[in-house]
């Protein structure tokens, strides 16, 4: 059928319209929101299946689009269909807002890095400096040539621009925050904000579907690679799984709870010591993910894990549990 000429939605409505029972499985995929909007509409359900999964169950090396739905429709009629957990619309809407956010910081990034390309040609490095008040001016006075002089113009109207759109998103962001119990919970923790705390709810959606804090790392991507056989353990890269924004706040977080909390900057810096800076950041972001997996369940916040984690493994007296 043909979406285009809206084909699709004409079949779907005709079997609404007389009252057919309708299961649709599907896998895992982009541009599909449209569709199941559409499904939502006529009242039809919807099973949403783990790509991965699905590919194992094929035998041939023979990828068609009949070949993919009679294996769907297989999986369906066996009752071994690998459905997964699919976010509400409202939470889907959520994070758009904070993917909104999060690309227009990385191109204010790249703008304020061209801007500091500029200055650095013509002898100046001030470094953060260079966006404080004397600063913005003495680039503003640069002797350019007439190109580099409208590129430096072009790219400072644009930063003007973007300041007060990130700042309203922030704001926004905060205030949905405030909206969520388990959101503020997660906040207590040192290095973790509104939009860290917000992000980690979105996307894990709620802690009952996760049997223990290792399945957070693999869902989120922050476990390494492996592609071990008998007694020869080889260990890749992390396998960057899951959502990529999450991944980039939780490093963020760790690294700022390292600053401002002792134990952190410890174990931090004992990890950078035997390892790479790079290692232990991740090393740190999973830690945390795990944390913040264990306070949501718990239901503690950071005092209570704090109080709570330090007696973890003391024996009651000194001769052993009686």
């Amino acid at each position: 059928m043909n979406h285009s000429d809206k084909e699709a939605e004409k079949f779907y409505r005709g079997l609404a319209q007389r009252g057919v029972g309708v299961r649709v499985g599907m896998e895992a995929t982009g541009y599909s929101r449209w569709f199941e909007r559409l499904l939502a509409e006529l009242g039809i359900e919807v099973w949403i299946g783990n790509a991965a999964e699905i590919k194992t169950k094929r035998v041939r090396k023979q990828k068609t689009d009949r070949n993919d739905a009679e294996l769907l429709l297989k999986l369906l009629l066996e009752n071994t269909f690998p459905k997964i957990w699919v976010p509400s619309p409202g939470n889907r809407d959520l994070r758009q807002l904070l993917w909104h956010r999060h690309r227009m910081v990385q191109m204010r990034t790249r703008i304020m890095n061209q801007l500091q390309a500029l200055a650095m040609n013509e002898g100046q490095r001030r470094k953060k400096k260079l966006w404080n008040e004397a600063g913005r001016a003495q680039l503003e006075k640069l002797p350019l040539a007439t190109w580099a002089s409208r590129r430096r113009q072009d790219l400072l109207e644009l930063l003007d621009r973007m300041n007060p759109t990130i700042e309203e998103l922030t704001a926004v962001v905060e205030q949905e925050a405030k909206k969520w119990s388990e959101v503020l919970r997660l906040m207590t923790h040192p290095g973790v904000g509104p939009l860290t705390a917000l992000a980690f709810v979105l996307i894990i959606g709620t802690p009952e579907r996760f049997q223990c804090g290792k399945q957070i790392g693999s869902y989120i991507g922050l476990i390494p690679s492996e592609d071990s056989s008998a007694s020869h353990q080889r260990l890749g890269h992390i396998t960057k799984q899951g959502s990529s924004l999450l991944r980039f706040l939780l490093v963020e977080a760790a690294q700022a709870a390292a600053r401002w909390d002792a134990d952190w900057r410890r174990r931090y810096m004992h990890l950078a010591m035997r390892r790479q800076r790079s290692i232990a950041k991740v090393a740190m972001a999973r830690r945390l993910a795990v944390r913040l997996y264990w306070m949501w369940r718990n239901g503690w916040e950071y005092s209570q894990w704090v109080k709570f984690g330090s007696n973890a493994g003391q024996l009651v007296s000194g001769h052993g549990v009686n």
